[in-house]
């Protein structure tokens, strides 16, 4: 039998042909099946991919047979055991972005100005500008071209705990400790309307309205301590609804990309609301433990808005479109992710160390548990085309799922102590993870190694964000400077 095995396994020798159906990861046919040899390289496979698609400029692919991915000749992905060559192969093709974001390798700035540490560092959605939240109760922002303090947004009262910048980058809302929000304009520093008020404890999360669905900008979502979700018209600085059903804290809120407004406690359940009249349309059960984080499958696209990452520029220029046009690019932007993307999805992480991947829009079922972290998970993101999971633990690893299924793909290990917090490169290859252990790393997502280490904090580091022009990494924590960082 043995015998008989070792030869089926040589004769699959470098001369074999196969019949294989290209198939997009939707499940549709590109053209008929074909006979090709076994040593075909990816390469020769891109080639031919393209050729049947004519598209006008080449796009990069890559390829999956029974979910293994082809990095180099088509036998390397093959099962030899179960091979059968008269049957057709399948491979999947999935379209990469076009264009590449170059991992940073050093730090070219390191700006004091916060007096307490940094809990909040976000780019706007274009990356012409940078913001941070501190413990010190201020906002500031920086100016990323010449690397220097741009204005101080003096206002808050206490621990500047959560920050969001409008999808059209017009605008950012800080949240605090002292259960207020301000609204700030990053071109002259200062506040726009009176404080928004009515939260009795602090503010633990801030999503505004994408702008695929509301071009004006006006509608932010903000999640407490005390347990509420409360709308707000920030046009005319008051409250347009209150949302309750938790029982505890609300730990996140998420406004979604078909207009439902996602929240998860730490009463342990998800909740999905409709905005317009505040109904609640399910509760997403499983977790064992309070829920700390969630992320969509769309979060990207909605926090880029109307900017497209394919078309940045070194110098960003200013743009100077109406309402409706940013709208209707960032609407169009959301129609071509959806297209690959199918429906949206979430993903949840909790302090009982596991993950859940949902589709909370259609089903109040998980489409699967993720579990592998031996401690609390404490970030969860997802790469920008949505094909990919990262998940941040206390366990001081990162791990990698896969975005559609839920399935583990690899743990990513380096960092020396828990990790806080992560940001995809906007071209979904690259990742970068700010630790307690001082340091950030660039982690190779094609390779799930890591790419670089980049030492320089004197402390823990709570926040790191990689701009969506994909040019910089701005981080921040206990040490209370600024860094930025650049290839």
């Amino acid at each position: 039998m043995e015998d008989m095995e070792s030869e089926v396994a040589s004769t699959i020798n470098e001369d074999t042909h196969i019949l294989i159906q290209l198939k997009s990861e939707n499940g549709e046919l590109l053209g008929s099946p074909f006979d090709i040899p076994v040593s075909l390289t990816r390469d020769k496979l891109q080639l031919i991919c393209n050729a049947l698609i004519k598209e006008d400029e080449e796009i990069p692919y890559s390829f999956f047979v029974n979910e293994k991915e082809i990095t180099g000749k088509l036998d390397s992905a093959l099962d030899r055991e179960t091979l059968e060559t008269e049957k057709v192969l399948d491979i999947i093709y999935q379209p990469q972005a076009i264009f590449r974001v170059r991992a940073v390798t050093r730090c070219t700035s390191t700006i004091a100005g916060h007096s307490e540490a940094m809990i909040a560092v976000a780019f706007s959605p274009d990356g012409r500008y940078l913001a941070s939240g501190s413990g010190d109760t201020t906002v500031r922002f920086w100016d990323v071209m010449t690397e220097t303090p741009h204005h101080v947004c003096k206002g808050h009262k206490h621990w500047v705990l959560a920050i969001a910048w409008a999808p059209d980058g017009s605008m950012l809302a800080s949240g605090c400790k002292n259960s207020q929000i301000f609204i700030w304009d990053p071109v002259t520093g200062k506040q726009k309307g009176k404080p928004l008020t009515g939260h009795k404890q602090w503010i633990t999360w801030l999503s505004w309205e994408p702008l695929h669905i509301n071009g004006e900008c006006r509608r932010l979502a903000s999640a407490s301590k005390d347990g509420t979700v409360r709308i707000w018209n920030v046009a005319l600085c008051q409250t347009e609804r209150v949302i309750s059903g938790h029982v505890q804290s609300v730990t996140c809120v998420k406004w979604g990309g078909e207009g439902l407004i996602y929240t998860s406690s730490q009463d342990r359940t998800i909740k999905v609301w409709r905005p317009d009249d505040g109904i609640l349309c399910r509760t997403l059960q499983g977790h064992g433990h309070w829920v700390n984080t969630m992320a969509l499958s769309t979060d990207y696209v909605i926090r880029t808005g109307w900017f497209d990452p394919a078309d940045a520029q070194i110098v960003a220029e200013s743009t100077s479109f109406t309402a409706a046009q940013l709208k209707e690019m960032a609407l169009k932007r959301y129609t071509n992710f959806k297209q690959t993307a199918t429906t949206e999805r979430m993903v949840s992480g909790s302090d009982d160390f596991t993950l859940f991947l949902w589709k909370p829009a259609e089903d109040k079922k998980p489409v699967a548990r993720m579990t592998g972290h031996q401690a609390l998970i404490n970030d969860v993101r997802f790469s920008p085309d949505g094909r990919t999971i990262a998940s941040a633990s206390f366990d001081k690893s990162v791990k990698l799922w896969d975005g559609k299924t839920g399935k583990f793909i690899a743990s990513l290990r380096g960092h020396v102590n828990s990790v806080y917090q992560l940001s995809f490169s906007s071209d979904s290859r690259l990742l970068v993870s700010g630790s307690s252990d001082s340091t950030l790393k660039v982690w190779d997502v094609e390779l799930k190694k890591i790419a670089l280490d980049l030492p320089g904090h004197a402390d823990e580091v709570y926040a790191v964000d990689w701009s969506p022009d994909g040019q910089r990494v701005g981080s921040g924590g206990k040490d209370r400077v600024l860094k930025l960082w650049r290839k």
